[in-house]
């Protein structure tokens, strides 16, 4: 996920993503507690995705602000 495409979509999509992400990160947690996941490192991946995904929220909540105070 590029965060060229998040700044394509809607707060409410971005949401929905950061909630399915979240999701999956627990998921892969738990595989990883299991030794059933095949490669660890798509839990980097997701948390990284996760992080890109709250700072594209907070762009758009700031977005209003920084108008505001100029």
């Amino acid at each position: 996920m590029k965060a060229v495409e998040l700044r394509t979509l809607s707060v409410e999509e971005l949401k929905k993503r950061l909630t399915d992400e979240q999701q999956s990160l627990a998921h892969l947690k738990f595989q990883l507690s299991t030794s059933q996941l095949e490669s660890p490192i798509k839990v980097r991946s997701v948390r990284r995705d996760i992080a890109r995904l709250k700072t594209a929220i907070r762009e758009r909540e700031m977005a209003p602000q920084k108008g505001a105070a100029a």
